[in-house]
């Protein structure tokens, strides 16, 4: 099976002239981070509940820590994709 990041990451092309469509598949580091960036985003919503559940207090630093990477993963896949 295809890793669905590197395929969610692939751009494709096609020349109207030809009818040809290319696939340009992206940098092997690019998935890593992309891929490392969202195991973070998840240890840190996780971490977030914890906190949540066992001192019943909101932790902005960690919620930060969430809005920043997911504006990185955002980013990431609409630049890659244009």
């Amino acid at each position: 099976m295809k890793d669905p990041i590197k395929k969610a990451l692939t751009r494709k092309t096609s020349q109207r002239s030809t009818n040809e469509t290319t696939e340009t598949t992206p940098d092997e580091r690019l998935v890593l981070g992309v891929k490392f960036a969202i195991a973070m985003t998840i240890s840190l919503t996780i971490l977030e509940i914890a906190h949540i559940a066992f001192l019943g207090k909101w932790n902005s630093e960690i919620f930060a820590s969430i809005t920043a990477l997911t504006g990185t993963l955002t980013g990431i896949f609409i630049t890659q994709k244009a």
